[in-house]
């Protein structure tokens, strides 16, 4: 955030007296050295940090299966349409559209989840090595008592409407990175802006954003789970702009990195009649206890262990450590029949390129991506031996594991090479393992579950005309100052840099004039189309796991990248940003409103 916007919250938050002298000391840095600062940072560790300690592997089991949360018969105070102010909710902005969507054949009567962002003062990271002791994390709380990291899952379908309840309860004192407000972005649903997570909407008991009008313990999120394009098709909008594998984690100006490191992100699944689900029904994709959600996170512990990063440095901090579903080295045991493997890159840096291996490291396996980003591919991408994601880029897979006899060991192996936070170099074998599969049972009924050979169409492309004649947005991705931006400017969250007619399409062009870094570029609200992509002036063909519709376009060194996006249905503010989570806090980051 620049200075003058620093300034302008000052005037208008309401900061106690402790974050007031916190920010005077920031803004005297921020005269000798450019970084982001606000209200909510606290002290800076020093870099380059040393490795973390060594780990044991493979002495923690992820449970066999996720249970999804849930729904709740009741909420209280009952949700209302505008923000229940009185009752405890921020000032958010009143749910768009409500009444019309949320009627018998469009949304229906929205089922009701709570989810709490709080502190888990004892998470195990790797088991009871004493090396890594027990310490605090942050994650949400479902049903049951006790946050975890990745919060509680959400099963959610087409058709059905959602209101999702967050509460902050968060340590208001806490010590080490981090800050206790929270805004959450379900990544990237189709939602109206006031429900999307907008990083300025950050709210606490005592904090509130610039873009809110008073601060609260809660705020309820309007999710109608309907297509995109629902105005264009007829009420409840296009299929072919389903989404399936998405993502909440935390969205507050200025933290987003060190906010979702400690561990304040879950998944969240969307299903309709085609993926639905169910191994008897629609595509009978890999369901229920074989449909698995993997998540990865980059993460650095100090000389004792506990989990550090350093939140004002521009560079932000690499980590060395690969966390799966909140824990090093894990081990999931698998039956021998097919499973979709749902795999996420939570960030805040680190790049990842994934194989499947034997033990001896001599083999690599393959298997069929499904799904790229949040959507099925129109058809799987068969015989795959890696997968390369960038920070919140997702890849569905389907494993086979019937093919292995019972108690097969396997490994998940990232072969990506990366020494700091702005780009990965190579691929380099046999790589570091990070999670390990037991083959320990047979499935106890047969497997009914395919791959068919066409997942989910795609709308045509707009005519080679059509194209011509679109409008062309530009933004060009650079560093100045010590700070990451967009066209110049660094994110201001009170100042619109794109106003966009509602039903519009545009192209979309990103340029990357460095070759020191990539950039994965994540645009809230809408899936895109990636029509090409060149790398140094030389066009590039596109993988086949890339013709898809996606949320996260990486960027790469001297690239250039064009994209259709719509824009439907909803209106208000946005945020178009590098999912690098250190560059977006260091305001490389856009608002757009949609009007």
């Amino acid at each position: 955030m620049r200075k003058d916007s620093i300034r302008r919250e000052l005037a208008t938050s309401g900061i106690d007296g402790n974050r007031r002298t916190l920010l005077k000391a920031s803004l005297v840095a921020a005269t000798a050295a450019p970084m982001v600062l606000t209200p909510r940072k606290t002290s800076a560790q020093p870099t380059p940090l040393p490795p973390s300690p060594p780990t044991t592997p493979w002495v923690e089991d992820l449970p066999t299966q996720i249970t999804p949360i849930s729904p709740l018969a009741t909420l209280t105070p009952a949700p209302t349409l505008a923000a229940n102010t009185a009752g405890g909710e921020c000032g958010r902005a009143e749910h768009q559209r409500y009444a019309a969507l949320c009627v018998p054949g469009i949304a229906g009567t929205p089922l009701l989840y709570q989810l709490t962002a709080k502190e888990n003062p004892a998470w195990l990271f790797n088991g009871n090595n004493p090396y890594y002791p027990a310490q605090p994390i942050w994650g949400y709380e479902g049903n049951t008592p006790g946050a975890t990291t990745p919060g509680p899952t959400i099963h959610a379908r087409y058709g059905q409407s959602v209101v999702c309840r967050f509460r902050n309860e968060l340590p208001q004192n806490h010590t080490g990175f981090g800050s206790p407000e929270i805004s959450t972005h379900l990544h990237n649903m189709h939602t109206p802006s006031e429900s999307d997570g907008y990083a300025a909407d950050f709210y606490s008991a005592t904090q509130r954003g610039l873009t809110l009008t008073a601060p609260g313990t809660f705020n309820d999120h309007f999710y109608p789970n309907l297509y995109a394009g629902f105005d264009e098709f007829g009420g409840t909008g296009d299929p072919r702009e389903a989404l399936g594998s998405l993502f909440y984690h935390d969205h507050t100006e200025g933290v987003t990195a060190p906010n979702v490191l400690k561990g304040l992100f879950g998944r969240y699944m969307i299903f309709d009649h085609l993926d639905t689900g169910d191994e008897t029904t629609g595509l009978k994709l890999p369901s229920g206890p074989y449909d698995y959600p993997l998540s990865f996170s980059d993460k650095r512990f100090d000389s004792g262990g506990r989990l550090t990063f350093d939140e004002l440095n521009p560079e932000g901090v690499l980590g060395d450590k690969v966390v799966v579903n909140g824990k090093i080295e894990p081990v999931l045991r698998v039956a021998r029949r097919k499973y979709r493997l749902r795999l996420l890159n939570v960030g805040p840096s680190r790049f990842y390129e994934f194989v499947l291996q034997n033990t001896g490291g001599t083999t690599v396996y393959p298997y069929t991506q499904i799904a790229n980003d949040g959507n099925l591919l129109p058809a799987p991408v068969l015989n795959q031996l890696r997968v390369r994601l960038a920070p919140a880029e997702r890849a569905d897979i389907v494993v086979d594991f019937s093919r292995f006899p019972l108690n097969t060991t396997l490994y998940l192996v990232n072969q990506l090479i990366q020494v700091d936070t702005r780009q990965p170099t190579n691929a380099q074998t046999p790589g570091t393992r990070v999670l390990k599969f037991v083959v320990d049972r047979n499935p106890p009924a047969p497997d009914l579950s395919t791959v068919p050979s066409l997942l989910r169409p795609l709308r045509d492309l707009p005519t080679a005309a059509q194209l011509a004649a679109l409008p062309v947005r530009t933004w060009v991705l650079a560093r100045n100052s010590g700070m990451w931006n967009v066209n110049g400017q660094f994110f201001d969250a009170l100042t619109p840099r794109a106003t966009i007619s509602r039903g519009s399409t545009e192209i979309w062009e990103f340029i990357n004039p460095d070759n020191s870094w990539q950039h994965p570029i994540h645009v809230h609200f809408e899936e895109g189309r990636i029509l090409s992509k060149s790398l140094n002036g030389v066009n590039v063909p596109l993988p086949m796991n890339e013709r898809g519709r996606k949320d996260v376009f990486n960027v790469g060194p001297l690239g250039r990248m064009r994209v259709l996006l719509r824009f439907r249905d909803f209106t208000g503010k946005y945020l178009m940003h590098c999912h690098n989570l250190t560059h977006e806090d260091h305001a490389m980051m856009v608002r757009i409103d949609v009007v």
